[in-house]
Order: C-alpha cells, then structure tokens, then sequence
C-alpha cells in the first residue's frame, strides 16, 4: 500500500516508474517533490487514494544504481548524464525551434511562444549549469572529502538558488507542454515539426529526471552531512 503522506520524491525514489504514473497524473514529482502525496493530490483536485492505487505499481523495480552513489560520484552522475546531454542538445535543438518558426509560424502563431521560452529557458540552463559546475558541485565534492576549498560560505545558500531556478525552469516547461498541447503535431507538421516536438519531449523528460536527482536525493544528501 502506497502512503498517501509520502512525498512525491521519495515516492519517485522508492520505484522510478512511479515518474510517468504522476506525469500522467500532472503531479510535480520534481520541482515539488518535497510535498506529500495528499498534498499534492487535493492542490490539483485529485482523490490522493486513487493516485495511490495506481502508484502501487506489482514487482517493484530494482532501484538504478545511481541510488546508490556517494556524493562525489552521485555529483558526477549528473554532471556525466544531465548536464552533458543539455550542453549538447540546448543549441541544436534551439536551431531547429527557430527553423520551425520561420517555416510554420504564420499558420501556428503559437509558436512564437515556444520559440520565446525555449529561448528563455536555454539561456536560464546555461548559467544555472555554469553556477553548479564553477560554484556549488565543487563546494559539495570538497565536503564530501573533508578538505578546504576555499568555500566558506557553506552550501545552503547555493543549493536554495539552484532550487529556485529549478522551479523557475519547470514553469517554463509546464507553459511550453500547455502551449503545444502535449507537445502534439498538427496534421500539416513536417518531419521537422515531429523531431521539434520529439525533442523538446525528451527534454522534458530529461529535466524532470535531473531536477529530481538534485532536488530529492543530492541536495539533501549534501545538506545532512554538512560539518556542523
């Protein structure tokens, strides 16, 4: 039986296919990971025992091996997974959102928007991806080996700013799958139009799993074994 007081991260944690059940549901497993089950569920006019149900998924997954990891290779984990598969595709696919926007953009209006906020929150992810790989995973891989880097001001402050910019980069997200439907083609989409939304799908999804790493297992991994 799934507990309808758990948070929605430690729920994702537990068994990670419970991500696209909540997806499906529209519940923040990511962002908001830190609120329970119940909690989220009435925010979003849900019956929390129904999300449960379908949560308490049969034969648990085997929890990935990243779970595992200490802070310096769970810091590397996502530096190695997320942050090298955004600075890959962050510009390429902003190419192809502008190429998609000249060609379609007088018949789906619509996309001026996408265009606007993948180009906001391109720019967004590349100084918060700057911030954590010069400032903050640096301060947490010294902690974690108990030596001095310079660093006196302690990682609770970075660590807040990077969760705030995680929200900030979810709302973007949220308005972009609102502006496109689910990330949904028209009948007159060409090829190019099906890669744009394909992409920005994995993108999605790929945050979601990044955000949910940092906000509900690194973070407070890193917080609890601060020096006191």
């Amino acid at each position: 039986m799934i507990d309808i007081t758990a948070t929605l991260g430690d729920l994702v944690t537990d068994d990670p296919r419970r991500s696209r059940v909540l997806d499906g549901f529209g519940l923040d497993y990511c962002c908001h990971g830190q609120r329970s089950l119940a909690e989220a569920a009435s925010a979003k006019g849900l019956d929390a025992d129904q999300v449960a149900a379908a949560l308490d998924l049969p034969d648990r997954e085997v929890a990935p091996d990243w779970q595992s990891y200490g802070l310096t290779q769970l810091t590397d984990h996502v530096l190695d997974t997320h942050h090298a598969y955004l600075w890959d595709e962050l510009g390429p696919l902003g190419t192809l959102v502008d190429k998609v926007y000249s060609v379609h953009g007088e018949r789906h209006p619509e996309l001026a928007s996408v265009r606007e906020d993948y180009a906001a929150l391109a720019n967004d992810l590349a100084q918060h991806l700057m911030k954590e790989e010069r400032i903050l995973f640096p301060a947490i891989k010294a902690q974690d080996a108990q030596v001095d880097n310079g660093f006196g001001c302690g990682i609770d402050g970075p660590i807040q700013q990077m969760m705030f910019e995680h929200d900030a980069a979810g709302e973007i997200l949220a308005r972009m799958r609102e502006t496109t439907g689910g990330y949904g083609v028209p009948e007159d989409g060409c090829t190019s139009y099906q890669q744009m939304m394909l992409r920005l799908q994995a993108l999605e999804d790929d945050l979601h799993q990044h955000i949910h790493k940092e906000n509900n297992v690194l973070f407070p991994r890193a917080l609890a074994g601060q020096p006191a």
